[in-house]
């Protein structure tokens, strides 16, 4: 199974749930991330999160999802978007005719404050996005 999950900047939200469905899966699910503006690099404290977590971070990087429009980007068997903007955008034709679910979350990646404050929310984000992922994966059998 392919799944693109998409947020606007692909910096934070998108960044870590494509880790973790890659981890929770055990493998068994490709899943990629990108955005309709990306920032160009994933925030540092996703993937300082993530290396606390045990999660690979070797090649998560901020890309446009025109990079998954081509026709020779991998199908997509499914399209999450996990901020309200890109739920709201007109998305680009994906090859195939991917499910699309929204599992919106607020950002980690607006929090102002301490290192530790916004750890914190970016552990709240972390949180909130593995329990989505549990249940779809106990869902769809994976």
């Amino acid at each position: 199974m392919n799944i693109l999950v998409l947020c606007t900047g692909n910096s934070a939200r998108s960044i870590l749930l494509e880790s973790i469905l890659r981890v929770e899966s055990q493998q068994r699910i490709a899943s990629f991330s990108a955005g309709s503006h990306p920032s160009g690099t994933p925030h540092p404290a996703a993937l300082r999160l993530l290396q606390r977590k045990i999660h690979p971070i070797d090649g998560l990087r901020s890309k446009s999802w025109d990079e998954f429009s081509t026709p020779d980007a991998p199908t997509m068997d499914l399209v999450i978007t996990v901020c309200d903007n890109t739920a709201a955008e007109t998305c680009p034709l994906w090859p195939g005719t991917p499910r699309r679910e929204h599992w919106g979350v607020p950002d980690p990646a607006a929090v102002t404050g301490t290192d530790a404050e916004i750890d914190a929310a970016f552990e709240h984000t972390y949180e909130t996005l593995l329990e989505k992922a549990r249940i779809f994966l106990a869902q769809e059998k994976l």
